[in-house]
């Protein structure tokens, strides 16, 4: 027999999954193709000119102040809910203040930024990008291997739907060519969505299969279950940067997170970062076009920091710096999880569409039988024995004092002729 705390929880979970279900940030803040015309044709040296339709979430409010007097309570499963709760009322805001400084604060509020200071108090994504750049950038071609052969958009997306078929049965998603999204690829429950225009390499293949297959499609499918929970079925934006983490780890486990997909998110935080510091459309759209000489990924990769922001600099959007904050945190996490012999938690981070800081509620959740274990799991998080021994090892390596090892090493190689 249900307790009336489990009845609370429920009816909640479906106010808030029913609020959430309308707000569809990117959808709402992508731009018509015109304006990439008029870009070009004006010989991309004047400011985009955008408007945004008008938007109005009084139904989104009004069901989010129906659900907070349900809300009231100490324990982890309530408060749980009111994150949710508030994080969907907050994204709400930022759609209704698009194009103004209040939508870059509450971005920050929701996605957070690239100095924000990780769990430690000290490092930030921003330390990381910095020395992402400044490794990868030494590099030469040589030292990187050669360049990977291009891949037509349509043979990505054959190759995708072939593996996600073998990967998740008859839950596969259909896979199709579109011109409608910024992203090269994008996905849902039942579908993942390839940019017709994008340029691809093979390797982009497996990335695309680990990070929208099998975490953000497999997810989604996984939540389709949580029929007592529906709100783990929104992809809200209290829940991105815990989602994109989750899903580029899932590119570094299965070894598919090469170094240029890695610059490409290091870029996007230092963009994001030279946008905050004043920064307008046409410098950060020369920043992009300096690095990878291509007039329009250079314009699709601006247009993600600006969508949504202000347009001459000083308050970006800025979603794209989850993508390495949030690898970081889902890192540390698991390494966490391991070290304090709470393997057994792993499985929940598969149930749904979930923050790292919801995990207690969860698991209390998954003891009341109002959470269902997940059905797919990405094939590196299958073998607990893998995560185990993975993070056991790179958990003592978090520990080595790096600088004395690489003096040693710097010595020793100092005496080695380049190949």
């Amino acid at each position: 027999m249900a307790s009336p705390l489990t009845d609370r929880l429920v009816q909640t979970s479906k106010l808030l999954s029913r609020a959430a279900g309308k707000l569809q940030v990117i959808k709402r803040l992508n731009w018509p193709p015109s304006v990439r015309e008029r870009f070009f044709a004006r010989g991309a040296t004047e400011l985009p000119r955008v408007t945004y339709r008008p938007a109005d979430f009084t139904a989104v409010h009004e069901i989010v102040r129906e659900a907070r007097p349900k809300l009231r309570g100490s324990q982890p499963e309530v408060a749980y809910l009111r994150r949710q709760a508030r994080a969907i009322g907050k994204t709400a805001e930022l759609l209704e203040s698009v194009g103004t400084r209040r939508f870059f604060e509450l971005s920050k509020e929701l996605y957070g930024q690239p100095s924000g200071k990780l769990l430690d108090g000290k490092s930030s994504s921003l330390d990381l990008a910095r020395r992402i750049e400044r490794t990868l950038s030494r590099l030469g071609v040589s030292d990187l291997g050669s360049d990977p052969e291009p891949r037509t958009a349509s043979s990505v997306a054959k190759g995708i739907r072939s593996a996600v078929e073998s990967l998740l049965g008859v839950d596969a998603p259909k896979v199709v060519l579109t011109r409608k999204i910024a992203a090269k690829a994008s996905a849902s429950a039942t579908r993942i969505r390839v940019r017709k225009d994008a340029t691809f390499t093979k390797q982009d293949i497996q990335q695309l299969v680990m990070h929208e297959a099998m975490v953000h499609v497999a997810t989604a499918i996984n939540a389709k279950r949580q029929k007592q929970l529906p709100s783990l079925k929104v992809n809200h934006a209290g829940v991105t940067r815990t989602q994109e983490g989750l899903a580029v780890f899932s590119e570094l486990m299965s070894g598919s997170l090469d170094p240029s997909r890695l610059r490409r998110l290091a870029t996007r935080a230092l963009a994001i970062q030279a946008s905050i510091d004043g920064g307008d459309f046409l410098d950060l759209y020369k920043f992009h076009l300096d690095r990878s000489g291509d007039p329009s990924a250079a314009f699709d990769d601006t247009r993600r920091i600006f969508r949504g922001g202000v347009i001459t600099g000083g308050a970006p959007f800025t979603k794209d710096g989850v993508y390495l904050d949030g690898m970081v945190r889902v890192h540390n996490f698991m390494n966490s999880v391991v070290a304090l012999q709470r393997a057994d938690l792993l499985p929940l981070l598969f149930c749904g569409k979930l923050d790292l800081e919801d995990i207690p509620a969860l698991a209390r959740l998954r003891k009341r039988g109002l959470v269902s274990p997940p059905v797919h799991l990405p094939p590196w998080a299958q073998d607990r024995r893998f995560i185990v021994s993975y993070l056991t090892y790179s958990g003592f390596l978090n520990r080595v004092q790096l600088t004395r090892v690489r003096e040693h090493y710097a010595a020793v190689l100092a005496r080695c002729p380049h190949l």
